[in-house]
């Protein structure tokens, strides 16, 4: 997510309507000619949907989609994502999910993100006895391909590509986050995780610097969210007392273990900013940017606590992993813009808006997106 010249009337827009929703500053001038985005299904806007049956006992059922397009559409959510708030920030229509793409013109973006996608391929999960857990063999590496295999129809010439590329918003997940999940779903510990750090990070940089050598030079690289605030993971990683908890209710551990995600992706970003000082390459803070909604959800406008599912099957947390959001015995709340947490997982659209209006106003993205 980045850009020059008409920045500061980009800016001014934005800053306008900083108070409004997002997708009501569609009109504001952008010199972002189309977006790309990578990713897992914080990102995905119909890939696994269309990729895995899986999908269709999920996210292909109401009440998924219920909010802004009265349907299901792939998006793990009530309505938008980052990526569409975005999208439509920069005048950009939403992107179409790759494999529902044929046949359309992609010159303005097009999406390869893929719920449940890893940042790693499939060996690496075979090695650590995982690979039973994953719901999709479409990792970054193939959504790299499919970059690859797209890109012709897009420029036919290294200084096409570069001159096209160079007015292109390109987003590098959120991703990562399902290869810890499968981990600690299969059983690993805390410990173990922590030794795939480096190798998930590298990943995803180097994903980043496939698309530099391909002509991008204005990209978004977000971190992983606090998965210790995740209702899943309130729910089936349990603390043992009271102190295992912080003030909003999150379990310490696992938000710790996201933020050492974290740092380690930035300091390879920070390596590769020196490696290709011509890109620019964007951190964008997703843990930031959802823990100031945890501990603040009234100043953002959420009524329900922060930790509280909209759509599940009773508990605490009104998360059930046998009577998921989608499935027989779970219920929808009333009002998903009242609550930060869709599904245990994922997050409400309203929530979503939150942390892209923070990464396109808020001190959430470094260096800063505007």
């Amino acid at each position: 997510m980045a850009f020059p010249n008409k920045l500061s009337v980009l800016a001014a827009a934005l800053l306008l309507c900083s108070l409004a929703r997002v997708s009501q500053c569609g009109g504001a001038q952008s010199n972002y000619t189309s977006m790309f985005s990578f990713g897992d299904s914080l990102t995905d806007t119909g890939n696994l949907l269309v990729s895995n049956a899986l999908s269709n006992a999920i996210v292909g059922r109401f009440p998924y989609g219920m909010t802004y397009f009265h349907r299901p559409t792939g998006r793990c959510s009530d309505g938008r994502l980052v990526v569409d708030f975005l999208a439509q920030a920069f005048g950009l229509p939403l992107l179409p999910a790759y494999l529902q793409s044929e046949g359309k013109d992609v010159r303005q973006g097009v999406n390869f993100a893929v719920g449940g996608a890893t940042a790693m391929d499939p060996p690496f999960f075979e090695e650590i006895g995982a690979s039973d857990k994953l719901w999709t063999n479409l990792s970054l590496s193939v959504q790299l391909g499919w970059f690859d295999k797209i890109k012709p129809s897009l420029c036919n010439s290294a200084k096409s590509c570069k001159e096209y590329f160079s007015r292109s918003l390109f987003l590098v997940g959120e991703i990562g986050g399902n290869d810890y999940n499968y981990a600690f779903f299969k059983g690993k510990t805390l410990d173990d995780a922590k030794t795939y750090v480096p190798t998930v990070a590298s990943a995803v940089t180097d994903a980043t610097e496939k698309l530099i050598k391909a002509g991008a030079r204005h990209l978004v690289v977000p971190g992983n969210l606090p998965i210790g605030c995740s209702s899943a993971y309130l729910t089936l990683h349990p603390g043992k007392n009271s102190s295992d908890y912080d003030s909003v209710g999150c379990l310490k551990t696992y938000n710790d273990f996201a933020q050492h995600h974290n740092e380690v992706l930035q300091q390879k970003l920070r390596a590769l900013r020196r490696k290709y000082p011509q890109a620019r390459i964007m951190y964008a803070d997703y843990y930031g940017a959802a823990m100031a909604f945890a501990k603040n959800p009234k100043q953002f406008g959420f009524t329900e606590g922060p930790l509280k599912t909209c759509c599940g099957g009773g508990g605490p947390y009104n998360f059930n992993p046998v009577a998921s959001c989608g499935v027989r015995g779970s219920k929808v709340c009333t009002d998903p813009s009242a609550y930060t947490n869709w599904d245990g997982v994922h997050l409400t659209e309203a929530a979503y808006h939150a942390i892209a209006d923070s990464i396109l106003h808020g001190p959430y993205t470094s260096p800063r997106l505007l």
